[in-house]
């Protein structure tokens, strides 16, 4: 006769119809390819990079973009932003959201805090944070994934100067 305790360590069928260990966490159920084509990542990595310079032309500090593939089960890519008020959170979420659109990046889920201190926009490979500075200061996301490789998205200066995404909308 089968011991229940040996059966029920044994590999269990998980969601995605697979084998996982009855000790390993559950599957997320978020949407999520395990790997991308070249050309996914190339649009994904656009997207994350005009995000951040959008970031930058609607005035948030301290933006930082890291690669945190395989180091987050949640993501690939994490953008952080401080914005000045909740005002300019709310409103730079809403071209984030904009914007991810015209790239097809489908979000997945928004979240708030209620003051509006913090804002998360998922879009399932792209994570991005928009923080007030005191909060983000508390949460200090850069330590918790300082692991990650930070990419640079500043365009070069002379483009900086002459293409604000604000210029390009007519």
């Amino acid at each position: 006769m089968v011991n229940q305790e040996q059966n029920s360590s044994a590999a269990q069928p998980d969601r995605r119809g697979g084998t996982s260990d009855s000790h390993a966490s559950e599957a997320s159920p978020r949407p999520r390819t395990p790997r991308h084509s070249p050309e996914e990542d190339a649009q994904i990595q656009a997207f994350a990079l005009e995000a951040a310079r959008l970031c930058h032309d609607r005035h948030a500090t301290d933006i930082r973009l890291l690669d945190v593939q395989g180091k987050s089960q949640l993501c690939d890519l994490m953008l952080i932003a401080t914005g000045t008020s909740d005002r300019q959170i709310r409103s730079l979420a809403a071209e984030i959201e904009d914007l991810a659109r015209e790239h097809n990046m489908g979000k997945f889920a928004g979240e708030s805090d209620p003051p509006g201190k913090w804002l998360v926009l998922d879009f399932v490979d792209v994570l991005v944070h928009l923080f007030e500075p005191a909060t983000r200061s508390y949460y200090d996301l850069e330590m918790l994934w300082g692991d990650g490789r930070e990419i640079p998205w500043r365009r070069s200066e002379r483009a900086d100067s002459s293409t604000q995404r604000g210029d390009e909308r007519t």
